[in-house]
């Protein structure tokens, strides 16, 4: 062996093999999983639940229907699972912000904006009319809706005013009612003006506007002093 080629050689030892490209990693059971889902908030809102389709459900996924039966097994089933998978997401934005450093009066205005994003969305309100709609035949969407969406969302708000209670901002003698009051006052007109096809869903700034409302309704109280009052009903 000459020089030049005994160089080559150890040049040749010395450079690592070059590695042929691998397989690509797969997407994981839940990252499918939240795909699903978000292809079934579409399917099931446009669609309603008689009506939707899992293969379209799983075409807009991406995914082939035997992954998706093999993930999850019935529509029953893809609906709970679309249902809890959204407020599961909600209840921790609402839980993260009970316990950071902000004001009662800031704090509540996130958290009422929390909620009403989720419940003035334009797909959960169609959602709900399709439940309407469609519970004589299937009891069982509704049941899942109000356990899965409605219930939770009450708990996670009265979960954060307990917070609050606990922490000596506010004072309240039942947590759970307070919540129901403090939603029904936040969503409860817009919820209906658009069922019912009066008006738009609110805009960001709709919703932000009546956030603060609720919450500075809500702290202050709405009582006239017992003082103001008795000198406007003696000028009346």
């Amino acid at each position: 062996m000459n020089r030049n080629d005994k160089d080559q050689t150890e040049q040749n030892l010395a450079v690592p093999e070059r590695r042929g490209r691998g397989r690509p990693q797969l997407r994981s059971d839940d990252e499918t999983r939240a795909l699903i889902y978000e292809a079934a908030r579409r399917e099931f809102s446009e669609r309603g639940f008689a009506a939707a389709s899992i293969a379209d459900v799983a075409c807009r996924a991406g995914v082939s229907t035997k992954t998706l039966y093999r993930l999850i097994p019935t529509k029953l089933a893809l609906f709970e699972g679309m249902v809890t998978d959204r407020v599961d997401r909600f209840v921790s934005i609402v839980s993260l912000g009970a316990c950071d450093g902000r004001n009662v009066a800031a704090a509540l205005e996130a958290a009422l904006l929390t909620c009403a994003e989720l419940i003035l969305d334009a797909e959960v309100i169609a959602l709900q009319r399709i439940i309407l709609a469609e519970s004589d035949k299937f009891p069982d969407i509704a049941e899942t809706f109000y356990e899965k969406a409605m219930q939770r969302t009450i708990a996670a708000l009265a979960s954060w005013l307990g917070v609050q209670q606990r922490r000596g901002r506010i004072v309240l003698d039942d947590t759970e009612a307070a919540a129901g009051m403090l939603l029904g006052m936040l969503v409860f007109k817009p919820q209906r003006d658009v069922m019912f096809g009066h008006k738009p869903v609110l805009t960001r700034n709709e919703i932000e506007a009546r956030a603060k409302a609720c919450a500075a309704l809500f702290l202050s109280g709405c009582a006239v002093p017992a003082g103001q009052a008795n000198a406007q009903n003696g000028g009346a």
